[in-house]
Order: structure tokens, then sequence, then C-alpha cells
């Protein structure tokens, strides 16, 4: 393929790059990815586009361009904004940086269509990802430049200063997200191997809304943050349907005790070798029976993602929530093993559990499972403090929202990260310092 990176023929100005100076406030954030997305074009097509600079070389359009051009060492083309001629005060040309960034911002994509148009495309060499429009990375909504007073009187990202900014809605599309995910994937390396992969492919084929990627894996991620977020430092933490490696793996790296029930011994046996060297335990028992192996009030933390009823079925053992025959029967045993679980959480401390509502296969309305799991918290004394969204990536749900809506049914693309408290919430502020998060050079790239 020619490289069209240094051909000159279109343009009439160029300059080193190295002599631009790039804006010193400029808002918007380019990614690696980015970047290299933006080296491919430029050898591939050229330069289709110029950069905007001040009379002083100040960049005002084109920061990716510019990095990518360094790069590639290569030169950019560039026209100057001419004040006078142009009759552009200073606080134009800075209200045309975010003009530009807006309007770029706010485009949108008929997914449907591009999906056809790339199926006949070859784009070698790019790594587009065209399956949210919210992401990041790609100029969409991305809450990670949100920032807030420091005390001296600067500003600090949140993403900086708690891992994920703290809001309501935890955004997994997020490029900071999915980077960070990336890193963890890579260091655990839990695919669902431990999971009767045939059991689940037939249930995806039949469940309602949810989307799970990679056979219902834990987002690490959300483990992370939850520990950092609900835990005291190096604490006991513990969960009644430990089921994959994740959370127990997180917990481990970061420092933390952390013990599992898990029902089924292939699953334990897969998770004490992923987690070996690891301060983590897994018991192969029903987790109602969580007091037969964890003395009451020694826990400093509970976090869970149980079944979701019948959505994937995990084993034929009689007492697997995931097989039970009705939603009544499934829910009595959630019930039991929270209820239990309670009893070893120490006081003042925090409770996690990530549910998502599921259907009735039959009339299509929705179960109310996290309700369910709301009072079952309340009915043992823990307050409901924090309801947070995972929001999903949109995945395959695009595909099935079009059938969806014939029933109006719409697509699901969220779970629910409910938060409870056991305690007196005045003692929340001594019993948990500020968060601190290390330097990423401190922990292998992920603190």
């Amino acid at each position: 393929m020619k490289n069209r990176a240094f051909d000159h023929s279109k343009y009439q100005h160029w300059i080193d790059p190295n002599d631009v100076t790039p804006y010193e406030r400029n808002a918007k954030q380019h990614t690696d990815k980015q970047i290299k997305n933006i080296c491919n074009s430029i050898q591939r097509f050229g330069w289709q586009q110029d950069t905007v600079l001040t009379t002083d070389n100040v960049l005002v359009i084109g920061h990716g361009r510019r990095l990518a051009a360094l790069k590639l060492g290569c030169e950019m083309p560039y026209h100057v904004i001419d004040k006078k001629a142009d009759e552009l005060t200073e606080k134009d040309i800075r209200e045309l940086r975010i003009a530009d960034n807006q309007t770029n911002a706010e485009t949108g994509l008929d997914f449907d269509t591009l999906n056809i148009e790339i199926e006949d495309l070859d784009f070698d060499g790019f790594d587009f990802d065209f399956a949210d429009p919210f992401d990041g990375e790609n100029g969409g909504l991305n809450t990670e430049n949100d920032s807030t007073p420091a005390a001296d009187g600067l500003h600090v990202k949140l993403s900086d200063k708690f891992i994920i900014p703290p809001f309501s809605v935890l955004d997994t599309r997020q490029g900071y997200w999915r980077n960070r995910k990336q890193i963890w994937k890579e260091k655990i390396n839990d695919r669902g191997q431990a999971r009767p992969v045939q059991v689940i492919s037939k249930s995806l084929q039949k469940y309602n809304d949810e989307h799970y990627e990679d056979a219902s894996i834990l987002d690490p991620v959300l483990s992370e943050i939850m520990l950092k977020w609900f835990a005291p430092e190096n604490g006991d933490v513990f969960d009644v349907f430990a089921g994959d490696t994740v959370f127990g793996y997180v917990s481990g790296y970061l420092g933390y005790n952390f013990t599992g029930i898990e029902l089924r011994e292939e699953q334990c046996q897969f998770n004490r070798e992923a987690c070996n060297g690891l301060s983590v335990q897994y018991i192969c028992d029903d987790g109602r029976n969580v007091n037969n192996h964890i003395a009451a009030e020694s826990q400093d933390m509970f976090f869970s993602c149980p079944p979701y009823f019948d959505i994937e079925v995990y084993s034929e053992l009689e007492n697997d929530a995931s097989n039970q025959k009705t939603y009544a029967e499934f829910y009595r045993i959630i019930d039991t093993a929270f209820s239990n679980a309670i009893q070893c959480l120490k006081n003042n401390r925090f409770a996690v559990v990530v549910c998502g509502d599921i259907r009735n296969k039959k009339t299509g309305e929705y179960y109310r499972f996290p309700d369910d799991i709301k009072a079952t918290f309340q009915k043992n004394g823990m307050l409901f403090y924090n309801e947070l969204i995972l929001v999903d990536n949109i995945g395959t749900a695009r595909l099935r929202a079009t059938k969806y809506m014939e029933v109006r049914k719409v697509a699901k693309t969220h779970q629910n990260v409910l938060v409870f408290y056991k305690g007196d919430t005045r003692r929340i502020k001594t019993e948990f310092p500020i968060i601190e998060v290390p330097d990423e050079s401190e922990d292998m790239e992920l603190q």
C-alpha cells in the first residue's frame, strides 16, 4: 500500500509538528488507539484536512493530527488564522476550538447502515470500534474529564482520584474503563473455562434482555472500585455465590483476604489454581451454609453477583439456584444465603450486590429481582445506601432491539449495583479514610 503521509502535492503550506505548540487548555483527550487510526488514515489516504494555527504557531484545530504527524515523523499541512483579516478576536479563536470539538462529539451514526458498509470494505490496519455511540475514545460522552476542585485550588480528574468517576452511572463503554478492564483480563485470564459452556450457550439463545460478555464473567473494574470505595484497606471480604475467578483474584491482588463459597467443585478448583499465591480461599459448599465456614461479625465487606434465575444454568445440582423450577424457589435460596451472610459482616460495614431484573418468559413481566434483594437486606437490618447503574456495551442488543419492539420491550443494557450499610452511618467517615489511589507506576499499571 502506498504511503501518502509524505505527499506534499495537495497543500501549499507545511510545517514540522515539533514547531507547533498545542493549546495548553485543549479539552479533547486522544487515546493511543485513536492516534493509531489517524496515522493509518494519513498513510493510506494522505492528508485530506489541514490543521489550523494562530500566527504564532499555536494550534486551533488539529491536535490529534499533530500527534499523528509526530508519530509518523512527517510534516503536516496548515493554514493560519489571520485575526485582522478574518475579524476574529482571541475570544473567538478559543470558542472555535470548543465548537470544533463539540460538533464532532454530537455526531451520530446509523449503526445498521454502518455495519452493512463495513462488511463490504477492508479496513486493514485500522482498529475501529463502532459498538457503542457514547464511547469516550471516539469523541462521545466522556466523564473522565469531569473534575473537582482539589484542596489547593487545582483541578484533578475524578478518575485519577477515585479510579472511576464516583457517579451513580458507571459507564463500562468509556475508554478509561475499557483500557483498565483489558489490563485486568490479561492478568486474570478467566474466560469462563470452568463454566458449562454448552448450557450457557443454550440459555443465551432463549433469554430476554441481558447481554453478557465472556460467558457472564464479572467485570474486574467494577470489582476493583467496589473494593476501593466500600472496603477498608487490607480487610476480609467474602461472597456466597463466588462463581468465576474475578472478584477473588482482584481482592487478593489488591491485598484483601477473600473467602468465596461456590457450589461446583470444578469451579472451585479452577479458581484456586488461578488465584495461587494470593490470600484467597474457595470453599465448595452451598452458599446458604456460609455460617459453617465464616465466623459471625468477622468480615469487612460482602460482595456478590448471584445467579439471575434461569438466564444461565450452571449445573444440574438440586441446590443450584440457577436450575430451580420457579422464581419463588430460586429466590428462597438467594434470600437464605444473603440473610446468613449478613450475620458474618462486621458492624459499620458495606455489602454490595450486582444484579439485574429478569423477565418471566411466559408473560414478559419483570420479577423485580432487585427489589426482592433490597427487601432481604432491609429485613436483616441493613440500610439501602447507594444504587448504581452499570451500563454495558450495546453488543448484540442492537440486533435484538427491533424484534423486542414488536411486543414493546426495550433491550436492556444495564445492571444494578446495590450498596447496603450495616451500622451507624455517622461512623462512615471514621471507619473509612479518604480514598488514595497510588500512581500507576507503583502497581503494574493498575492503581
